[in-house]
């Protein structure tokens, strides 16, 4: 897998949205229509699209499910979602309906035996999102903090045959002060598989330096408020990786 540029199209009520730090009272709405704003970003280039329902995150069920279903089956890219899934049923119903892979979170702390089989029965169409809080992985759309270190259950998880990773350090969320590299390396590290990026790339240089981290397994970047207030482009975010 070579590094590959996410961007991120939060959803709630419908809209796109960016929280600062998760905190749902700290919300900028960026667009009315994820599909346009979907379409926008794989006009420029985008590969992957990475959908987060944040209703469905608070909640613990789907709730902007058919905007996700339909970026997925009418634009050619490929899409990943998370948020509100909790059962297989939510998983078989996205991945039915044209979506490529699915972001396990919250339920992988609480009940990590039933992500075991569901990586068992989905294998590479599950992924696994692990939020931290200073090393503690964070669960119901970042409101409560666990007692379980990332690395520790990201190591249990790949164990159980998972794959690629979302490491998104919170504290850099929105923030736009630069990503964790040193916290998502070492989770690349410790599980010796696919993470991704997420929280805080603010500029080109952040996606160079993750980049350079490309061997050790952090496979790419979620971008996101970095691409609403205009820091750079997807395309430019594309050409940059790419090295062109």
């Amino acid at each position: 897998m070579s590094f590959t540029i996410y961007p991120a199209i939060d959803m709630r009520g419908g809209k796109c949205v960016r929280l600062v730090q998760g905190d749902y009272n700290q919300e900028t709405v960026y667009g009315d229509s994820p599909f346009d704003m979907a379409k926008q970003f794989v006009d420029e280039g985008a590969e992957w699209i990475h959908m987060v329902d944040l209703d469905g995150a608070k909640e613990g069920s789907r709730i902007n499910d058919k905007f996700v279903i339909k970026v997925a089956k009418e634009l050619p890219a490929k899409v990943q979602v998370g948020g509100g899934i909790r059962t297989e049923k939510d998983i078989e119903h996205y991945l039915n309906n044209g979506v490529d892979r699915v972001i396990i979170g919250s339920i992988a702390v609480s009940n990590p035996d039933l992500v075991k089989t569901w990586l068992s029965t989905y294998k590479e169409k599950i992924v696994i999102g692990l939020d931290a809080k200073d090393g503690f992985v964070a669960t119901h759309g970042w409101i409560e903090t666990s007692k379980t270190t990332a690395v520790d259950l990201g190591k249990e998880l790949a164990e159980a045959g998972a794959e690629t990773f979302i490491f998104t350090d919170i504290a850099t969320d929105g923030m736009l002060s630069g990503p964790n590299v040193e916290a998502v390396s070492l989770l690349a590290k410790e599980t010796e598989k696919a993470v991704i990026a997420s929280g805080g790339v603010s500029s080109l240089e952040d996606l160079r330096i993750l980049k350079q981290s490309e061997k050790a397994g952090v496979a790419g970047a979620i971008c996101g408020k970095s691409l609403y207030t205009g820091k750079f482009t997807v395309k430019e975010a594309v050409k940059e990786v790419r090295g062109c």
